[in-house]
């Protein structure tokens, strides 16, 4: 390979016209450059410069490599150029995915991102975790929230780097008959006999339901099905079930209680930013300080603390 610094002074050598003149813009001895060049010679096999007593002159092969190096030591100082800029945050990308109810945390983030990097292109796209970590995986996207709970197989991550944001407890969405008389938590089991709303059997957050409700020691009674806590929150609301709901999903909503659970214990999932083992990406790295900084932001409710003033 053709070392650029020797190519330099060819260039050099060329614009100048002379070996005194291009180290002279190297900062170097015309002793030393002369010994490069002539090692640049040897590694092609060609000679490039004829030397004279008091002159030298570019061979018709030194010209058109001097042509060549001035373009690739253009293209070499726009490479370093462009490296400098994304690992200053002034330009690449970084693409990032989340699941739905991650946006409280995840929009401010990328907000406060663009605010400091405007150079970079940004995108996102919303996810579900199955399919945010194949793309993490795949490089489609650069930083994924996922989440994991702790009832279901741990996905395969390979190469992949997750950086805890959350643990997100499970809460019980109470419709107004059966909201209960104190605010302490509640067990599953005393809602056995109750109508559940739950996700369809495709959503892996159904099993969770269904796998929480058999550790209390019943299986649910499901009358409704979505995969949408929206819509889920509206039948809960509407008196037509209960459902398990995640706290980042638990907005509040008029006709709707939302109880901690004492048994089963631990019913809750775990929030993560999923990035590519090996990538050293500025941006990558500074998008997760900030899913960090807005999540711990959030109350136990997931909405944002509120601070004085």
């Amino acid at each position: 390979m053709l070392d650029l610094r020797r190519l330099g002074f060819l260039r050099d050598v060329a614009r100048t016209g002379s070996i005194a003149g291009a180290a002279q813009l190297a900062g170097r001895t015309a002793a030393a450059v002369s010994q490069q060049l002539a090692a640049l010679e040897r590694d092609l096999g060609v000679t490039l410069l004829e030397r004279g007593p008091r002159s030298v002159r570019l061979t018709d092969a030194g010209r058109v490599l001097a042509e060549h190096a001035d373009r690739m030591l253009t293209e070499a100082d726009s490479a370093e150029q462009a490296v400098r800029r994304v690992a200053g945050l002034r330009g690449g990308r970084v693409r990032v995915a989340a699941f739905g109810t991650a946006a409280r945390f995840t929009v401010p983030a990328l907000a406060a991102f663009r605010r400091a990097a405007p150079g970079v292109e940004l995108s996102f796209v919303e996810l579900e975790p199955e399919e945010s970590v194949h793309a993490v995986r795949s490089g489609e996207v650069d930083v994924a929230v996922t989440h994991q709970y702790a009832q279901l197989p741990p996905p395969d991550l390979r190469g992949l780097r997750q950086t805890p944001l959350r643990e997100d407890r499970l809460l019980l969405a109470l419709p107004p008959s059966r909201s209960p008389a104190d605010d302490g938590p509640v067990a599953l089991s005393d809602h056995a006999r109750a109508s559940w709303i739950s996700p369809r059997p495709s959503a892996g957050f159904q099993a969770v339901v269904e796998l929480a409700c058999r550790a209390a020691g019943f299986e649910p009674d499901v009358g409704f099905r979505t995969d949408s806590y929206e819509v889920m929150l509206e039948l809960v609301a509407a008196d037509f079930g209960i459902a398990l709901v995640p706290e980042l999903a638990a907005t509040p909503r008029a006709g709707v209680t939302y109880r901690d659970i004492s048994t089963p214990e631990g019913l809750s999932r775990q929030v993560h930013a999923t990035t590519r083992h090996a990538d050293p990406s500025p941006s990558v790295a500074r998008v997760v300080e900030l899913l960090v900084e807005r999540v711990s932001s959030l109350d136990g409710s997931g909405r944002p603390r509120r601070h004085p003033g």
